[in-house]
């Protein structure tokens, strides 16, 4: 089974080179270590490749109930954390996963953080993996292929 979160792994590791990260930016404390988890069971010892979650503090619903400038500053301090920890680790971070399928549109402020972070042009060439769309394509390539 494929869903948004495999797909949005993939698609990230199908983008980076091995000496590459990624991490993934989401939505409440919890889904920290779920996460971690997930990606841990997932990608088995592939897993080092992965920079950690970050997370904004807001639940699902408060990503489209509070003004979005706040929501943007939050999704941009949570972004600056992940990047942040991989230059410590020495594995940059190369694409960021949108944790949670409500991050849709949000992509912009993941970037304006990737560029103040990582100067203009490095913080341009981060992929944005948004899960949505990654899982879209992944079946859509699935099934013109005939799988």
């Amino acid at each position: 089974m494929t869903g948004i979160f495999e797909a949005s792994v993939t698609t990230s590791l199908s983008l980076i080179n091995e000496n590459e990260g990624f991490g993934i930016v989401s939505t409440g404390k919890v889904w920290e270590q779920a996460l971690q988890t997930a990606v841990d069971e997932f990608l088995g010892e592939q897993s080092a490749r992965f920079q950690g979650c970050e997370t904004t503090g807001l639940n699902a619903s408060e990503v489209h109930e509070l003004p979005s400038e706040k929501v943007r500053a939050k999704m941009m301090e949570a972004t600056s954390k992940l990047l942040k920890k991989g230059q410590d680790s020495g594995k940059d971070v190369r694409a960021i996963c949108l944790g949670c399928a409500g991050m849709v549109g949000l992509d912009e402020a993941v970037r304006t953080a990737c560029e103040e972070v990582l100067g203009g042009e490095r913080g341009k060439q981060v992929h944005i993996v948004d899960g949505v769309k990654a899982g879209v394509a992944t079946l859509f390539a699935l099934a013109r292929s005939g799988f």
